[in-house]
């Protein structure tokens, strides 16, 4: 096999082999965290990769809670168990080292999630969300006003959301 054709399906199956261990899928940008710290391929020959997988129906994409996911689908594990052979067990070592180490930051990462929505220019909506196993636990919406303020929301949300997060229960269950 030549070597570029190599590397092409040793990636492929490196995607489909980390996709195999996610049953309810993951963002692209953090299989990208992954895929690279495992084989050091960048971001645009990844998502090269990640289109050719998907044009060919061996992962599929779905929105949860306004973000996309992608996973494995049946052919993709098909696929994988004809050419998991292709992965050479140095690589697979590293990707299963990798792969235990970053999916705990992406899982803690992904739980507490805020974003904020401009309405005109000086109007901006921030949400507040604390998410597990890919459901929404908590979120709350609230007005404003400037970018600044939003930001500031943002981060505080970030930063305290295990703090804030008990009061704000609190509040709503004893009103005090």
């Amino acid at each position: 096999m030549e070597q570029s054709t190599q590397d092409l399906a040793e990636n492929k199956v490196l995607i489909l082999y980390l996709l195999n261990k996610l049953p309810d899928g993951i963002k692209s940008d953090n299989l990208f965290k992954i895929v690279s710290s495992a084989n050091g391929i960048n971001y645009f020959y990844f998502q090269e990769l990640l289109t050719d997988l998907i044009d060919t129906n061996l992962v599929g994409s779905f929105t949860r809670d306004e973000d996309i996911f992608i996973k494995i689908t049946s052919e993709g594990q098909n696929a994988l168990s004809l050419t998991k052979s292709l992965l050479p067990g140095i690589l697979k070592l590293k990707a299963d080292s990798v792969f235990k180490d970053e999916i705990s930051t992406i899982v803690e990462e992904s739980s507490i999630i805020t974003e904020y929505i401009p309405k005109d220019e000086n109007n901006y909506t921030v949400k507040c969300k604390i998410v597990e196993k890919n459901e929404t636990l908590f979120e709350v919406s609230a007005f404003a006003g400037s970018r600044e303020r939003a930001k500031q929301i943002s981060d505080n949300w970030k930063n305290n959301a295990n703090n804030l997060y008990p009061k704000i229960i609190d509040l709503l269950l004893n009103g005090d």
